[in-house]
C-alpha cells in the first residue's frame, strides 16, 4: 500500500492527513511535504490526522518527532488526532504520547490550537 498526504491550512493551523502506510519507503515524502508547508506557510501549529493511516513503523515515528521539534522550535504546537489503535499503541510504546496531545477528531484538535485568528 502507498501513502497519500493531504495538506490543508485552516487559519494558522496546518492540517496534515495521512492515508495508507507510513514506513521507511514513504517517510521522506512526508518529511519533505510537511517541512515545506511549515517553512513556507503562515502556520504556527500542526494537526496530524491519522484516521486513514493503516500502518506506521519507527521511520514514521522519526518523521513525527522531527516535525514536532521543528514546529516547537518555531514556537508552535503539534497535536495528533483520529489514531487507529495499532498506531496509537506505537505512540504509547515510543513515549511520544508524553509530549504530544491526542484528540478524538480533527475538530477538537484544531479548536485546541486556535489561539489567534
Amino acid at each position: 500500500m502507498s501513502l497519500q498526504v493531504e495538506l490543508e491550512q485552516h487559519r494558522n493551523v496546518l492540517i496534515v492527513r495521512l492515508r495508507g502506510e507510513l514506513d521507511h519507503h514513504t517517510a521522506d515524502i512526508v518529511r519533505f511535504k510537511m517541512e515545506d508547508a511549515i517553512l513556507r506557510g503562515r502556520c504556527d501549529h500542526v494537526v496530524l490526522s491519522l484516521k486513514d493511516l493503516a500502518f506506521m513503523d519507527s521511520s514514521g515515528l522519526g518523521v513525527v518527532l522531527g516535525r514536532y521539534k521543528l514546529v516547537k522550535s518555531r514556537g508552535g504546537k503539534m497535536v495528533v488526532c483520529d489514531t487507529q489503535s495499532s498506531v496509537k499503541r506505537l505512540f504509547e510504546l515510543s513515549g511520544l504520547f508524553k509530549i504530544l496531545s491526542f484528540y478524538d477528531n480533527e475538530r477538537s484538535a484544531v479548536a485546541s490550537l486556535e489561539v489567534v485568528s
